[in-house]
C-alpha cells in the first residue's frame, strides 16, 4: 500500500486517538539510520482489528488511549506510542521518563526503556514527531526549519543521534540503571515521523539522512494567499497535527480566511488541512497540507 492509500485508509477509525495512534504505527520516518525504530517490523498482523475494535467499543480501549487528548504534542505523543508498544506490541515498559541528572544539572531524559520480546534485548527508545518547513538558498543545501524556526532538521537529527540516542552510554546513566537493578547492554532506537513541507515554487535539497518515503506538505507565505482559492482549508490544532483530519461539516472559508489574516498579524505560523469531499466515507477528508508563516519568517524566530 503506498502512503496516499495508507493515510486515506485510516479515515476508517471515526475516534480521533485511534486515528492518530494507527498513524503512528503506520507513517514513515524522517531519519534512515541503523537505529531508526519501525513499528510495522513488530506489530501484530492483526493490529488493525485490534484497533477497529477499541474504535467500536471504547470500554474495551486501554484508558491510557480514551483519556481528554493532551494540547502538548510531545506529552500525547509519548501517550500513544506507549500504548502503541504495550497494548498493540506485548512489549513490557520498563522505565519512561526517567531523567538523568548531576548535581549540578540534568543531562537529558531517558523516554523509554522496553524490553523486546522477540529478540529478549533492553531496548532505548529516544521519540519524537515533527515538522519541518524546507527553506532554499542559492548554491548552498536547503535548510530545514521548525514551524518556529529555532528547531533544525539537520541539527534535531545529530542530536538526537549523537546525544539523545547515546545517553545509556553515559556514565551517569549507568549509575542511575544500576541502582534500580539494571545493568545490561541496552539497544538505541530513535523512532521520529512527521512531515516535511516544501515549498511551493521550488524543488528543496534533502539531506542524506532523510528516507525518500516521508511524508510532504507544502508552505506559503501568508501575505501570497490574498487571492488563492482557500476556502477547502481548516486550520489544524495540536494535537491534531498527527493526521490525517477529518470532519463531517463544509469547510468554514471564511475562518479560513480569518486565520491567514492572524498569522500575517501576529506572527505565528499555522498549519492547514486542504479537504476534499468523500462521498463513500460521508464526509470531508484532508487531500493536503499547507503551513502558512507570516512574512518575517524564519527570521522573527530564530
Amino acid at each position: 500500500m503506498d502512503t496516499t492509500s495508507a493515510l486515506f485508509a485510516l479515515h476508517r477509525f471515526k475516534t480521533p486517538t485511534i486515528r492518530h495512534l494507527a498513524w503512528l504505527c503506520e507513517a514513515p520516518q524522517l531519519l534512515a539510520s541503523p537505529i531508526s525504530f519501525h513499528p510495522m517490523e513488530f506489530l501484530p498482523g492483526d493490529y488493525l482489528s485490534t484497533l477497529t475494535h477499541w474504535d467500536n467499543n471504547p470500554e474495551a480501549a486501554p484508558s491510557r488511549l480514551i483519556a481528554p487528548m493532551e494540547k502538548r504534542l510531545g506529552h500525547y505523543v509519548e501517550r500513544l506510542y506507549e500504548v502503541m508498544l504495550s497494548d498493540l506490541m506485548g512489549w513490557e515498559v520498563v522505565l519512561k521518563n526517567q531523567q538523568i541528572r548531576t548535581e549540578k544539572q540534568t543531562l537529558g531524559e531517558l523516554d523509554f526503556l522496553l524490553r523486546n520480546p522477540v529478540s529478549g534485548e533492553l531496548e532505548h527508545h529516544e521519540i519524537a514527531v515533527k515538522y519541518y518547513l524546507g527553506v532554499p538558498a542559492a548554491n548552498e543545501p536547503t535548510l530545514w526549519y521548525g514551524p518556529n524556526a529555532r528547531d533544525r532538521l539537520d541539527l534535531k537529527t545529530n542530536h538526537m543521534l549523537s546525544h539523545q540516542s547515546q545517553m545509556t552510554q553515559r556514565p551517569e546513566t549507568r549509575s542511575v540503571l544500576a541502582e534500580l537493578g539494571i545493568q545490561e547492554t541496552i539497544k538505541p532506537r530513535i523512532f521520529m515521523p512527521g512531515y516535511l513541507f516544501y515549498p511551493s515554487e521550488v524543488a528543496g535539497t534533502l539531506p542524506d539522512t532523510v528516507p525518500d518515503d516521508h511524508l510532504t506538505g507544502k508552505w506559503r507565505y501568508a501575505a501570497d494567499l490574498d487571492t488563492e482559492d482557500t476556502s477547502r482549508w481548516v486550520r489544524l490544532n495540536k494535537p491534531h497535527w498527527i493526521g490525517p483530519w477529518n470532519q463531517k461539516g463544509k469547510p468554514d472559508a471564511n475562518a479560513a480566511r480569518a486565520t491567514l489574516q492572524w498569522v500575517e498579524a501576529e506572527s505565528v505560523p499555522a498549519l492547514f488541512a486542504e479537504m476534499v469531499w468523500q462521498a463513500e466515507l460521508s464526509c470531508w477528508v484532508e487531500a493536503d497540507r499547507w503551513f502558512v508563516v507570516p512574512s518575517s519568517w524564519p527570521q522573527s524566530r530564530r
